[in-house]
């Protein structure tokens, strides 16, 4: 994977946003520096297990490490003299604390006017919110997201970060097409994306259907307009299923579970929406009388969409998960064997790309500021500056 070999990409982020957005890139073949202060680095680091936390791993491969402190003059223009030679540039603060640093798109532009500067804050450049901080459960919560995937009053949230990743994809989006528009220019661009609209955007369908009714919609809508249900099996294990609109999908069903007659009672697709609720609970009753696996074999005989829903500790062991090669495995010298996820985007029937595990802080600091023409009497010099 080499799409973007030739990028070189300065990650200034912290906690998922900026980071997730910069390993997209790195995992599309991008060479991917990630610029941290020296001491704790990104604070995701700490969050478990020393400076190498999980959460960290999760959104931190294939980069290298640079431990800079930029907030000092010397490290700044240190910092400076990265930009020069860098593609892009992701940061992910509160409006203004970039300009407060000096490392602002104005001020970065001028040293390298073939810049992508990607600022990413929470709720955009300005307005009544721009100033508060704003975390993952923020964005689920203002962009009506949250509203979709809770019921009752548990305060507990449930499920992974959605509006972190979800911003990050946006924001890796809008990068590509930045630097693609670059090769007709050759001029930088600012791209700038924030958590609100992106988890809004993540969220348009819902959203456009209260604007075309006028009404609220109802919160099992969706899936009652596409047919898809969660249900218990007799061994304990779920079942999902998502019949959508072709009626061969609801009569496979049908047949399987023994009601024929549901072929011509609930003839249409309005039909069945008409009755989600009770066919959802008489459905959920016929399927706690056999075992998942059972219903595996019946179902996937009658060509039902279907999946069995699987806890996060048994999805690798999964066959199709298991012939797609979804995991590899890297032996760390330090930290032992670390597994991950590969990137899911193939070119070519291809996504090879070289695997570097999530670095350690300042890792590749001297092999990174050689490359931009350090002498390694100034970098002794910085490292007794405390610089790096």
């Amino acid at each position: 994977m080499k799409l973007l070999k030739d990028i070189r990409v300065l990650d200034l982020g912290g906690f998922i946003t900026g980071p997730y957005a910069s390993m997209l890139l790195a995992e599309l073949g991008a060479d991917v520096v990630k610029v941290e202060r020296p001491g704790a680095g990104d604070p995701f680091r700490a969050f478990q297990n020393g400076l190498y936390s999980p959460h960290f791993q999760a959104h931190n491969r294939n980069k290298r490490s640079i431990a800079l402190e930029y907030t000092k003059p010397e490290g700044l223009d240190t910092l400076k003299s990265l930009v020069r030679t860098a593609d892009v540039l992701v940061i992910n603060n509160r409006p203004g604390v970039a300009e407060k640093l000096g490392i602002g798109y104005q001020a970065l532009r001028e040293i390298n006017p073939r810049l992508i500067y990607c600022s990413i804050t929470g709720f955009g450049a300005d307005g009544p919110y721009a100033e508060r901080p704003a975390f993952d459960n923020v964005g689920q919560a203002l962009s009506g997201w949250m509203s979709r995937h809770r019921r009752g009053d548990d305060p507990r949230v449930v499920g992974p970060a959605i509006a972190d990743p979800a911003t990050s994809y946006y924001a890796a989006l809008g990068i590509l097409g930045a630097l693609h528009e670059r090769t007709q220019s050759d001029q930088g661009h600012l791209v700038e994306v924030n958590m609100l609209e992106a988890t809004i955007a993540l969220g348009a369908e819902p959203i456009t259907n209260y604007f075309a009714t006028g009404e609220p919609v109802p919160v099992y809508q969706r899936a009652a307009m596409s047919q898809a249900y969660n249900l218990n099996c007799k061994d304990g294990k779920r079942i999902g299923l998502h019949m959508s609109s072709p009626d061969k999908f609801w009569q496979g069903l049908c047949r399987v579970v023994g009601r024929e007659e549901w072929i011509t009672k609930y003839a249409t697709r309005m039909d069945r929406v008409k009755h989600y609720e009770a066919l959802a609970l008489e459905l959920n009753g016929i399927f706690r009388t056999r075992n998942r696996n059972d219903w595996i074999l019946l179902l996937d005989r009658e060509d039902v969409p279907f999946a069995p829903e699987h806890e996060v500790q048994d999805v690798e062991t999964d066959p199709q998960v298991r012939h797609l090669g979804v995991f590899y495995e890297i032996d760390h010298p330090k930290y032992g064997k670390l597994k991950a996820p590969h990137g899911p985007v193939r070119v070519d029937s291809d996504r090879t790309v070289e695997l570097r595990p999530p670095p350690d802080l300042g890792e590749h600091t001297d092999e990174v500021l050689r490359e931009a023409g350090f002498a390694p009497e100034r970098i002794a010099l910085l490292r007794q500056h405390g610089i790096i």
